[in-house]
This record gives structure tokens, C-alpha cells and sequence, in this order.
């Protein structure tokens, strides 16, 4: 199997999962939110900085379709960090020793 292909079969199955099994995922809260919440003080918890940001809360904002909505979001967020992870190794990929004489 050639180089792409492969990149391109990782890149379909990954934004699969992002944009359609994203839905599937557990609505109950991550570990920390947990936590507050058995111990009483998430009332206490002030928004983040990114909570008026597009994709807060794993949800595209403008988009009122929940399931369309969430896959949006993992699917943008996914492009993104491939993106980000795939410049960052073409910037700092090692180049083949020089030739010489």
C-alpha cells in the first residue's frame, strides 16, 4: 500500500469517527466535572476563557441541529490538529545528510 493511500484511508477514518461516532459519546461529565459535582462544589465553577469560542462545549455555535452540531465540531477540530501536527513536521522533519564529495 503506497504512502497516500494510506495517509488518505487514516484521514477518512478519522474524520469518520470525529463527525458521526462524536455523536455516540457518553453524555455524562469528564472526570473533573465529576468530581466537583460528588463534592459539591461545581456550583463554585466560573466559563473558561474559550467558552464563547465557536466549537465550545464540543458544539458548533450557529448550528441548532445537536448531531450536526457536534460532528461539525469534532470534524473542524480534527482538521485542525492534523493540520497544526502536520506542519509542525514538516518544519522540523530532519532533511537527509548533505552529500559530499
Amino acid at each position: 500500500m503506497s504512502n497516500r493511500r494510506f495517509l488518505v484511508i487514516g484521514l477518512v477514518a478519522a474524520l469518520l469517527i470525529a463527525g458521526v461516532a462524536s455523536f455516540y459519546a457518553s453524555a455524562h461529565p469528564d472526570g473533573l466535572e465529576y468530581v466537583a459535582q460528588k463534592t459539591g462544589f461545581l456550583d463554585t465553577a466560573e466559563d473558561s476563557g474559550a467558552a464563547d469560542s465557536p466549537l465550545a462545549d464540543y458544539q458548533t455555535k450557529g448550528v441548532d441541529n445537536e448531531r450536526l452540531s457536534g460532528g461539525l465540531a469534532g470534524v473542524t477540530g480534527t482538521l485542525v490538529v492534523l493540520l497544526l501536527a502536520g506542519g509542525l513536521f514538516f518544519v522540523l522533519r530532519r532533511r537527509g545528510e548533505p552529500e559530499t564529495e
